[in-house]
């Protein structure tokens, strides 16, 4: 069957009791007065209360709404915080550098607020000395004890022994303070591209008035040749004209 509400024609009783767009009560109304309403004010009649007497239906834009409500669901399981249980395995005499590799796993599991489970698997011989096993849970519980804490103590199972370390914050503290972080680094990434962009502009701001002023500079220059042409020619003509003058009076 279907969940969504009944809308305008899929309506099929005599009267209902209508609330208006903005939760005004109107009253007990005909359907057909409510369907009126309705296209008047080009909006969706909905019944959203089926099983009162008169059904009640609200005068709204049925698309918008089905779209907030989905909206509001994808946000809330967006927020939804699941608890996972994570898996460290170790063996009795790991390697130092091992150890602190699994450890910084364990420190990243805690930090996100996952549990998580320590299994030591003992072969051979070693299943004679649970003590190894026991000492390298306590250490690490020591390790990390800032960030977790012991849930379930240090038990034998069979060839394993297992320890569940659960974590002091809570996950949807966790994913809040992750979401953060990745925020503040897209601000400040952010704040690098606009200062590198406003140094860029400077530059070519810099560059275009160094080109003016070269430009500039020419054209001084060649006004200033074009003008000691002009002089230059002026002379010659004085020069020239005065002679024939002086063979005339001659």
């Amino acid at each position: 069957m279907s969940t969504e509400p009944r809308i305008n024609d899929r309506i099929r009783v005599p009267e209902v009791r209508l609330v208006g767009p903005s939760g005004e009560q109107v009253g007990i109304v005909p359907l057909a007065k409510a369907l009126e309403l309705a296209q008047e004010y080009d909006l969706d009649l909905v019944e959203v209360a089926a099983t009162a007497r008169p059904p009640v239906c609200k005068l709204m834009d049925y698309g918008k709404f089905k779209y907030e409500s989905a909206m509001k669901a994808r946000e809330a399981r967006k927020n939804q915080a699941h608890t996972v249980i994570k898996e460290m395995k170790l063996r009795p005499k790991i390697d130092p550098h091992d150890y602190d590799t699994k450890k910084g796993h364990v420190v990243r599991f805690l930090k996100q607020g996952d549990k998580v489970k320590i299994t030591i698997m003992f072969r051979g011989r070693e299943q004679s000395r649970p003590e190894l096993g026991f000492r390298l849970l306590q250490r690490l519980a020591s390790d990390v004890e800032d960030l977790g804490f012991v849930e379930s103590s240090a038990k034998q199972d069979g060839r394993n022994m297992i320890m569940v370390l659960g974590p002091h914050k809570k996950k949807t503290e966790a994913m809040a303070e992750a979401r953060a972080l990745a925020d503040a680094r897209k601000a400040e990434r952010q704040g690098r591209n606009i200062g590198s962009a406003d140094a860029d502009a400077a530059d070519d701001d810099a560059a275009l008035e160094a080109e003016n002023a070269a430009l500039e500079a020419e054209a001084d220059e060649v006004e200033d040749t074009e003008v000691e042409a002009d002089e230059a020619a002026a002379e010659e003509t004085a020069e020239v004209e005065q002679p024939a003058e002086t063979a005339q009076d001659a």
